[in-house]
């Protein structure tokens, strides 16, 4: 009888421990499910990194290029974190990308989720070109706009006087000083965040941003008529007619009806 209850006794404490194996793996995989589905967009990846859609289809979470990266700027998504599971992102504020000229991260990925291309110049990789994201200043809380001399993210910039110039404006307030104040050329950022590292303020005032979110879209209605290559934009466009009942009369007809209001 002993022997049957303690076999018995085993066998419970067997069956629960499975049990608590498979509800942690279970909570394991919901918690990636969850993390998938509410991503945060503004997710900083590597360089070289593809378009996030097929940047997620193509990444195998080996974790190569966060082991390549010498600064330990790289991580790899956890549960918790509001990222894909596994997937390779960076915070600029904690530590940015510091633009390696060999970009070791690059050349390991097994997969081309970290496209070599897109970072190679004339045959040489070339980390100037890289788009990790693109920074954007507050002028609310940059010092620099209310009149305090501050330039360090200017002086933090790896690509100086490019990616980020610096303006000098007239203080109208005071008569006496100028504002020299920093401007984000996003033709040239690469949005490696040593500017958002640098940022003096308590919550940086400038941070990097994933460019399809820092940027808007002009869309292929409006061109820049003094620019001829830009016109080429125009060949994908579709016609849009939108008609309303003062849209159908003239010009002429719409301003002479309101003539009389003005006598």
């Amino acid at each position: 009888m002993r022997n049957k209850t303690e076999s018995d006794r085993r066998k419970f404490i067997l069956t629960m421990a499975r049990g608590a194996g498979i509800t942690a793996l279970g909570g394991l995989v919901w918690s990636a499910y969850v993390d998938e589905v509410t991503a945060s967009s503004l997710i900083l990846r590597p360089p070289g990194a593809i378009k996030e859609e097929d940047f997620l289809k193509t990444c195998i979470k080996c974790g190569l290029c966060v082991e390549a990266c010498p600064y330990d700027t790289l991580l790899l998504a956890k549960p918790g974190d509001n990222k894909p599971l596994g997937t390779p992102y960076f915070i600029p504020r904690d530590i940015p990308c510091y633009m390696c000229p060999d970009i070791p991260c690059v050349p390991v990925c097994p997969t081309g989720a970290l496209d070599e291309a897109s970072v190679t110049t004339d045959g040489k990789l070339d980390i100037n070109i890289a788009d990790m994201g693109l920074a954007v200043i507050d002028r609310e809380t940059c010092i620099a706009f209310w009149g305090i001399q501050c330039d360090a993210c200017y002086r933090a910039c790896p690509i100086l006087g490019e990616a980020i110039t610096v303006e000098y404006n007239k203080n109208e307030r005071t008569g006496k000083h100028a504002y020299l104040t920093p401007v984000v050329h996003a033709d040239a950022c690469t949005g490696c965040g040593l500017c958002e590292k640098a940022c003096v303020t308590e919550k940086a005032s400038i941070f990097v941003l994933p460019r399809e979110v820092a940027m808007g879209k002009a869309g292929n209605y409006y061109i820049k008529g003094w620019d001829k290559s830009d016109e080429s934009r125009m060949e994908e466009a579709t016609e849009i007619k939108t008609e309303t009942e003062l849209s159908k009369e003239k010009a002429m007809d719409s301003l002479n009806s309101g003539m009389g209001d003005l006598y």
